[in-house]
């Protein structure tokens, strides 16, 4: 039982091939993937990339999961990590190629031998049906509403690019205000799919930092799609250019928006380890 672990700016993946699991069938279960991730009892990671699977529109098909058994649409971090996989096991000749999500097709070019990688995100799209939002009245782009969760009010924005985000820009960020916030945030009945969240401080024109509240994983030190979401953000309220690096705790990520809120990430990816999973670690129920 193989596995290969990977981390993007601190933001950890294992990716399991699902040729070397031909007894899970068609994908591991709830069970199996919260104890793979977990810290203690598991190898420990933010989620797990199980693929490359067949597809028919990308070169490659992937599904992720994060650690509570979720499955997510999309992570930005996730694909850089299974696109350096992918270069690692020479399973791709050309450094430039798809893959499919169920969160969208997007492009990888491998930069650097695999130490830096473009994805091609997508694009951003703040409709609220699109995203999905509950809002009262017609549908529209989710900008500047009102939100409030404990002891405080919030001005936020939603965004898709495939998965769901919501983006509170504040003054200054900070990670308690994540820990505190990022669970309600998370949960609320704004969102129907629940939502990622990020809290987003402009620098200047050109760099903007953010807190993050994954969905299905809690407090991440980074995050591709939210980095993506956080920036259209931004750059959808006046408030920075087109060309933009995003500042996490776990490091930064370019962000270069085209029309129509098209998004070009690149990012770094590191190979942790890899190694065989114990039939015992599947023992325990976490």
């Amino acid at each position: 039982m193989r596995f290969y672990k990977y981390h993007a700016l601190g933001n950890d993946y294992i990716v399991l091939n699902p040729a070397d699991f031909p007894q899970w069938k068609s994908a591991p279960t709830l069970d199996q993937i919260r104890v793979v991730c977990h810290r203690n009892f598991g190898v420990g990671s933010d989620g797990i990339l199980w693929g490359p699977l067949p597809s028919q529109k990308a070169d490659f098909g992937l599904r992720i999961f994060n650690p509570d058994g979720s499955e997510a649409e999309k992570s930005g971090n996730g694909l850089r990590i299974f696109s350096r996989y992918l270069w690692d096991q020479k399973l791709v000749k050309n450094p430039d190629f798809t893959i499919e999500v169920p969160g969208g097709l997007v492009r990888s070019v491998i930069l650097d031998n695999g130490q830096l990688i473009k994805i091609a995100m997508g694009n951003v799209s703040f409709d609220s049906a699109k995203i999905p939002v509950n809002l009262t009245g017609p549908a529209r782009e989710v900008i500047n509403e009102k939100i409030t969760i404990l002891d405080r009010e919030f001005t936020y924005c939603a965004a898709t690019i495939g998965n769901p985000h919501c983006v509170l820009p504040l003054p200054e960020v900070t990670s308690e205000l994540a820990h505190k916030y990022g669970p309600h945030l998370e949960v609320h009945a704004n969102f129907p799919r629940k939502t990622n969240v990020q809290f987003l401080q402009v620098l200047d024109r050109a760099n903007i930092r953010i807190e993050i509240w994954e969905r299905g994983a809690g407090y991440t030190l980074a995050s591709g799609s939210s980095s993506s979401a956080a920036a259209a953000v931004a750059h959808r309220l006046g408030l920075v250019d087109k060309d933009i690096t995003v500042h996490m705790p776990g490091g930064k990520i370019g962000i270069e928006i085209g029309d129509n809120f098209s998004i070009m990430m690149t990012g770094t990816v590191n190979k942790v380890a890899e190694g065989d999973m114990h039939p015992e670690l599947f023992a325990v129920k976490v």
